[in-house]
Protein backbone atom coordinates (compact mmCIF):
# COMPACT_ATOMS: atom_id res chain seq x y z
CA UNK A 1 0.00 0.00 0.00
CA UNK A 2 2.88 2.28 0.69
CA UNK A 3 4.03 1.98 -3.30
CA UNK A 4 2.26 3.98 -6.13
CA UNK A 5 3.56 2.87 -9.99
CA UNK A 6 3.92 6.19 -10.60
CA UNK A 7 5.73 5.71 -14.61
CA UNK A 8 3.73 2.94 -15.21
CA UNK A 9 6.59 0.72 -17.37
CA UNK A 10 6.86 -1.33 -13.73
CA UNK A 11 9.08 1.00 -11.73
CA UNK A 12 7.45 1.59 -7.73
CA UNK A 13 8.46 4.67 -6.31
CA UNK A 14 8.06 5.09 -2.44
CA UNK A 15 5.01 7.72 -2.00
CA UNK A 16 4.28 9.25 1.54
CA UNK A 17 0.48 10.00 2.16
CA UNK A 18 1.04 13.61 1.51
CA UNK A 19 2.68 13.02 -1.94
CA UNK A 20 -0.14 11.00 -2.96
CA UNK A 21 -2.60 13.88 -1.71
CA UNK A 22 -0.47 16.24 -3.91
CA UNK A 23 -0.32 13.93 -7.00
CA UNK A 24 -4.18 13.40 -7.03
CA UNK A 25 -4.91 17.38 -6.62
CA UNK A 26 -2.55 18.25 -9.27
CA UNK A 27 -4.05 15.81 -11.68
CA UNK A 28 -7.94 17.47 -11.07
CA UNK A 29 -6.05 20.56 -12.00
CA UNK A 30 -6.82 22.48 -8.74
CA UNK A 31 -4.30 23.99 -6.63
CA UNK A 32 -3.15 22.35 -3.35
CA UNK A 33 -2.86 24.56 -0.29
CA UNK A 34 -0.67 23.26 2.87
CA UNK A 35 -2.93 23.40 5.89
CA UNK A 36 -1.45 25.04 8.79
CA UNK A 37 -0.13 22.92 11.46
CA UNK A 38 -0.74 23.03 15.21
CA UNK A 39 -3.51 24.78 17.64
CA UNK A 40 -5.54 27.95 15.52
CA UNK A 41 -4.44 31.27 16.91
CA UNK A 42 -6.80 33.28 19.00
CA UNK A 43 -8.23 36.73 17.29
CA UNK A 44 -8.09 39.59 19.26
CA UNK A 45 -11.47 41.10 19.23
CA UNK A 46 -11.09 43.87 16.16
CA UNK A 47 -13.01 46.71 16.90
CA UNK A 48 -15.71 47.38 14.08
CA UNK A 49 -14.89 50.00 11.35
CA UNK A 50 -18.34 51.07 10.51
CA UNK A 51 -20.84 50.22 13.50
CA UNK A 52 -23.79 50.76 10.45
CA UNK A 53 -23.26 47.34 9.40
CA UNK A 54 -23.80 45.87 12.50
CA UNK A 55 -26.29 44.18 12.69
CA UNK A 56 -26.21 40.80 14.68
CA UNK A 57 -24.50 39.70 17.64
CA UNK A 58 -23.86 36.74 19.47
CA UNK A 59 -23.64 36.42 23.18
CA UNK A 60 -21.76 33.23 24.38
CA UNK A 61 -22.19 31.97 27.61
CA UNK A 62 -21.68 28.16 26.96
CA UNK A 63 -18.49 28.33 29.57
CA UNK A 64 -20.34 30.19 32.10
CA UNK A 65 -22.91 28.29 33.82
CA UNK A 66 -23.51 30.38 36.38
CA UNK A 67 -24.96 33.24 33.78
CA UNK A 68 -26.65 30.37 31.70
CA UNK A 69 -28.58 29.60 34.52
CA UNK A 70 -29.51 33.29 35.42
CA UNK A 71 -30.62 33.90 32.03
CA UNK A 72 -32.89 31.00 31.94
CA UNK A 73 -34.19 32.16 35.28
CA UNK A 74 -34.88 35.76 34.20
CA UNK A 75 -36.78 34.26 30.83
CA UNK A 76 -38.63 31.85 32.87
CA UNK A 77 -40.05 34.80 35.07
CA UNK A 78 -40.47 37.11 31.73
CA UNK A 79 -42.79 34.14 30.23
CA UNK A 80 -45.21 33.20 33.44
CA UNK A 81 -48.05 34.81 32.02
CA UNK A 82 -51.52 33.38 29.89
CA UNK A 83 -51.40 35.98 27.41
CA UNK A 84 -49.08 37.86 24.77
CA UNK A 85 -46.11 35.99 22.42
CA UNK A 86 -42.96 34.54 24.29
CA UNK A 87 -40.75 36.71 25.97
CA UNK A 88 -37.17 36.09 23.85
CA UNK A 89 -33.66 37.37 25.77
CA UNK A 90 -33.49 40.23 22.62
CA UNK A 91 -36.45 41.62 24.68
CA UNK A 92 -34.83 41.40 28.35
CA UNK A 93 -31.56 43.08 26.74
CA UNK A 94 -33.54 45.70 25.08
CA UNK A 95 -35.06 46.76 28.15
CA UNK A 96 -32.27 46.88 30.44
CA UNK A 97 -30.14 48.42 27.86
CA UNK A 98 -32.49 51.34 27.93
CA UNK A 99 -32.02 51.50 32.26
CA UNK A 100 -28.22 51.80 31.97
CA UNK A 101 -26.68 54.92 33.57
CA UNK A 102 -22.89 56.73 33.25
CA UNK A 103 -22.54 54.55 36.62
CA UNK A 104 -23.18 51.19 35.18
CA UNK A 105 -20.96 52.19 32.34
CA UNK A 106 -17.92 53.28 34.13
CA UNK A 107 -18.28 49.74 36.63
CA UNK A 108 -18.38 47.87 33.47
CA UNK A 109 -14.97 49.60 32.54
CA UNK A 110 -13.67 48.86 35.64
CA UNK A 111 -14.41 45.59 35.30
CA UNK A 112 -13.45 45.01 31.89
CA UNK A 113 -9.57 45.61 32.98
CA UNK A 114 -7.29 42.94 34.10
CA UNK A 115 -4.55 42.60 37.17
CA UNK A 116 -1.89 44.24 34.46
CA UNK A 117 -3.99 47.25 33.28
CA UNK A 118 -5.22 48.05 36.74
CA UNK A 119 -1.48 48.33 38.09
CA UNK A 120 -0.31 50.34 34.29
CA UNK A 121 -3.44 52.72 35.24
CA UNK A 122 -2.40 53.18 39.09
CA UNK A 123 1.66 53.63 37.71
CA UNK A 124 0.18 56.15 34.95
CA UNK A 125 -1.69 58.06 37.88
CA UNK A 126 1.07 57.97 39.88
CA UNK A 127 3.28 59.47 37.34
CA UNK A 128 1.14 62.35 36.71
CA UNK A 129 1.57 63.17 40.53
Amino acid sequence: MGKDNELGNGELKEMGKEERFMDIKNVEGSEVVKKKRGPKKKEKNEEIQNKDEQDKFFIDVSKEPENKEFIYKLLGEANNKTYGRKIILKDLLLASIAKLNAKDIEKLQENSLDEMEKVERALDEHNKK
